[in-house]
């Protein structure tokens, strides 16, 4: 099946049901008087987030969500049925937007959250209710107002607290292997990993967070080169972002060169994303360079970078140094909670550097893909062909 993390959806609210005219006439009664019902509401569409999904796959194939019209009123002061609330499920962590205003609308974050995205339309009024003491046979209804409808781009991003930034085989999917008990694909070739993957870590009892990793970046990929670009999206959730770096590259590419081309490509995606959101250094398979070598090499990544911030040194296939790391991203994350919680000015700050990531992110997303229908020589272009085929192995 495919991984598929954006989709384009129509939705339309039920019409409100007519009002009735009617008049009660019933033998021997000769002024019954009027006794039209009310029509019934609309149906709403709702969003809600559930657990068991992880891709918006299904919305290629299912374009079009209409809820049902309330029914119409009737005779004897019957009321039409209220039409029930179309639910349409989408994955945990889904952003919705209006494909037409370009307004979001919401995130769907937490499981079991619902978001009114079309309102049914309102029930229209029977005879009965203009009834007065002026008016003995009134002959005046209200039709059912129509429902909303909407165009919507739904927007999947992962739910993770921490993030893992780097090259293709730089030993991210190696990492979450060793901290998590996720089993990510792990081979001696680059782009191994085609989707994200999650992993939860535990540090102590009742204390664990949740890391992400996502395909490999290369040089070029914020002009479309590799998959990196199409999933540097799902960082945008992370709280703190680990960069990883191969200390022992399998190319020509030194690990300085390979840890500037992915902060380069960073800036390229979203400089908010690379200057506002915290990052630590993680300079990985250091069991793989000789004693002598390791002191040289970490030091000319770190001036490359000119880098000021934390740096970790660690080898994840053997463990080394990933306890130390966890800890550390344990306590840092329980404070960022703890402020969050705490101070409405840190929530709104961290509120609007998430907008200014997502809105600079699709930007330069709709840039590339304005530029691939524009320079195809393909009269077919369509964008599912850049879709991953994924098979999952439960």
């Amino acid at each position: 099946m495919k991984f598929v993390d954006e989709a384009t959806i129509y939705v339309r609210a039920g019409k409100g049901g007519n009002g009735a005219l009617s008049f009660w006439r019933e033998k021997f009664v000769a002024k019954g008087g009027p006794d039209g019902g009310d029509g019934g509401d609309g149906g709403s569409v709702m969003l809600v987030a559930d657990e068991s999904l992880n891709t918006l796959i299904d919305f290629r194939f299912t374009k079009k969500y209409i809820a049902e019209n309330g029914q119409g009123g009737q005779g004897r002061d019957m009321t039409g049925s209220k039409a029930p609330d179309l639910e349409i499920k989408v994955p945990v962590g889904t952003t919705v937007i209006d494909e037409d205003t370009g307004e979001t609308l919401g995130d769907l974050v937490q499981i079991g959250q619902c978001l009114k995205v079309a309102q049914g339309g309102h029930k229209g009024l029977g005879n009965t209710r203009f009834k007065s003491s002026t008016n003995r046979a009134p002959r005046q209804t209200t039709k059912g107002t129509v429902g909303e409808e909407r165009n919507l781009k739904l927007e999947m991003k992962v739910l993770a607290d921490v993030g893992l930034l780097g090259l293709p085989n730089a030993g991210k999917s190696t990492f979450i292997r060793s901290v998590s008990s996720a089993k990510p694909k792990v081979a001696d070739y680059p782009f191994t990993t085609l989707v994200p993957n999650l992993g939860v870590v535990k540090v102590k009892k009742h204390q664990s967070f949740v890391i992400a990793d996502i395909p490999g970046i290369i040089e070029g990929a914020a002009e479309g080169a590799g998959l990196g670009i199409r999933f540097l999206k799902h960082l945008v959730r992370n709280r703190i972002l680990l960069h990883i770096v191969d200390m022992a590259p399998w190319d020509d590419v030194t690990p300085a060169q390979a840890a500037q081309i992915a902060v380069n490509e960073l800036h390229e995606f979203s400089p908010a994303l690379a200057e506002k959101r915290e990052r630590w250094l993680v300079l990985n398979k250091l069991d793989m360079v000789p004693e002598s070598e390791r002191e040289e090499r970490c030091q000319s990544v770190i001036d490359a970078l000119n880098w000021e911030g934390k740096t970790y040194r660690i080898s994840a296939i053997s463990g080394e140094g990933t306890e130390v790391l966890c800890l550390d991203l344990m306590t840092a994350l329980d404070e960022k909670r703890e402020l969050l919680a705490e101070d409405d000015n840190a929530r709104a700050e961290e509120r609007a550097i998430r907008e200014l990531i997502d809105e600079e992110g699709r930007d330069r997303i709709r840039l590339l893909r304005k530029n691939r229908r524009n320079g195809s020589d393909d009269d077919d272009f369509d964008e599912d062909d850049y879709d991953v085929d994924v098979e999952y192995v439960r």
